[in-house]
């Protein structure tokens, strides 16, 4: 039972194929309806794993995982369709990958990573994977109205920055106190 989690965490992968055909196939609402699962998938992994305590190593490495894969996916696969713009995907996959190397760096030259996601990050992956699941909403159905996606868009963009300066932050404090451990 403990492992239901991570099962969640790997099925919001498998959902990532799906998505991205639906997508290409310009089926808006059904790619939008995988979304939705995907983000469902999400909150139910992590509300197992607090409130049964079937938290593990695997899950913590794989539920992030999952929720980068998927999100820069969609972005790409968006951005490159045009219904998504490039400059805000450049934004959403420049941060995943500066906390993925920093992250990387530090593990490498401090040891593990202690913590957990601070409420600013979560905000983020929300307004990401809202954006897009707003944008799908509007090409399949014409709703919500554009002024609507592009404040949703600006709001995604800021808290994109706001999030990888504050990760950026956070592993320069850490690294500067943190005596060196290669591993």
């Amino acid at each position: 039972m403990r492992h239901i989690p991570n099962l969640i965490c790997l099925l919001r992968i498998a959902l990532i194929l799906p998505i991205l055909d639906q997508l290409r196939a310009a089926h808006y609402l059904p790619a939008l309806a995988l979304c939705i699962v995907a983000a469902a998938s999400d909150s139910l992994d992590g509300y197992l794993a607090k409130r049964f305590a079937w938290s593990s190593a695997l899950g913590r490495f794989l539920d992030p995982l999952a929720d980068k894969l998927l999100l820069i996916a969609l972005y790409i696969e968006s951005a490159w369709l045009g219904i998504v713009p490039w400059w805000l995907t450049a934004a959403v996959v420049a941060r995943d990958l500066m906390i993925g190397l920093g992250a990387l760096t530090f593990r490498l030259w401090f040891g593990p990573l202690r913590g957990r996601p601070a409420r600013v990050s979560k905000f983020n992956t929300g307004a990401q994977l809202v954006f897009v699941m707003l944008v799908l909403w509007y090409k399949g159905m014409g709703l919500p109205p554009r002024a609507i996606l592009e404040a949703a868009a600006l709001i995604v963009l800021a808290s994109t920055i706001v999030s990888g300066w504050h990760y950026a932050a956070i592993f320069t404090r850490r690294a500067w106190v943190a005596p060196a451990n290669p591993a």
